[in-house]
């Protein structure tokens, strides 16, 4: 069954077993609320580790049932995310979650050589799947957080990331798009050339399980009229499922757009690691943040 939004998507993962969720410092409310909220839908099990009574304090404020989740102390945030971390590599979780602590403090934990969760060669990414409401289906897009100039090694990762995303929501043969300023083939432009490249290596089968078309404009990807005006054919022209963006300056400023402009619900995830690692932002919202952790159970 495919899955067309991000309700969907909680639905879906709701009739599979839970998975193991483990929180590195949780002290604020917006995670605790979105915890709570994701354990009692029946979406995962879940520790929160924190400074503990700050953590029972947030719960009492807002009428969480603290016995919903394990909960662990750790005095910083720096230790929560290390005890975290080691919960994963331990095998006593599936997924791990970032709560108040820094992204730097939260990566660095996750990237650490003899501690963290990274196999040798593993490229991370930051995959974000988007409902618009000015868009008639969900899009996944990448890297829009977390590598800022890929090159081409680490965007056939980010491609493939995107692709596995879609599948996972039901999307047998996922339609990808590779970014520029426009569907003409470039040579100075570094973004176009990639794009040409990705595509014929997708063509030739190098890239498996999606159909790959770029470079492509943003509203020849997304939009059939403009497809049609500018002469653009394929499957992908207009009808794209997955976007993979030249840097993270155009991800990121389609992401807050989208969110911020566009009225926009996400649902977000770092690929890469042993386990999906959900990085929301502190100031996302509690439902960004439970449509994150749906997300990342259905990745696992």
């Amino acid at each position: 069954m495919q899955i067309r939004t991000l309700d969907d998507l909680i639905r879906a993962v709701k009739d599979r077993p839970r998975k193991r969720l483990v929180v590195a410092w949780a002290n604020d409310a917006h995670t605790l609320e979105a915890v709570h909220a994701a354990v009692v839908s029946g979406l995962v099990e879940a520790i929160v580790v924190g400074d503990e009574p700050v953590m029972v304090k947030v719960c009492q404020e807002h009428g969480l049932n603290r016995e919903n989740f394990r909960m662990v102390h750790a005095a910083t945030d720096i230790e929560a995310a290390t005890k975290a971390v080691a919960m994963v590599r331990s095998g006593e979780t599936d997924l791990l979650m970032k709560g108040l602590l820094s992204t730097d403090k939260y990566m660095r934990a996750i990237l650490s050589k003899d501690q963290g969760l990274m196999d040798s060669g593993a490229v991370l990414s930051h995959v974000t799947v988007m409902e618009h409401p000015g868009h008639a289906k969900l899009l996944i897009v990448g890297d829009v957080a977390v590598i800022p100039e890929p090159e081409m090694k680490e965007k056939v990762a980010i491609l493939n990331y995107l692709v596995r995303t879609a599948q996972a929501l039901g999307i047998g043969e996922p339609k990808v798009a590779v970014l520029s300023a426009s569907e003409q083939v470039m040579p100075k432009l570094s973004s176009s050339v990639d794009a040409a490249m990705l595509s014929k290596m997708a063509e030739r089968g190098q890239i498996k399980g999606a159909l790959v078309d770029g470079p492509m404009a943003l509203d020849v990807a997304l939009d059939p009229e403009s497809a049609r005006i500018k002469g653009i054919t394929g499957p992908v022209a207009g009808e794209a499922d997955c976007l993979l963006f030249p840097n993270i300056e155009a991800g990121n400023v389609f992401y807050k757009a989208g969110t911020k402009l566009g009225g926009a619900e996400v649902a977000a995830v770092v690929a890469g690691a042993r386990v999906p690692c959900i990085l929301s932002s502190r100031g996302d919202s509690a439902k960004t943040k439970l449509s994150s952790i749906a997300l990342a159970a259905l990745l696992a």
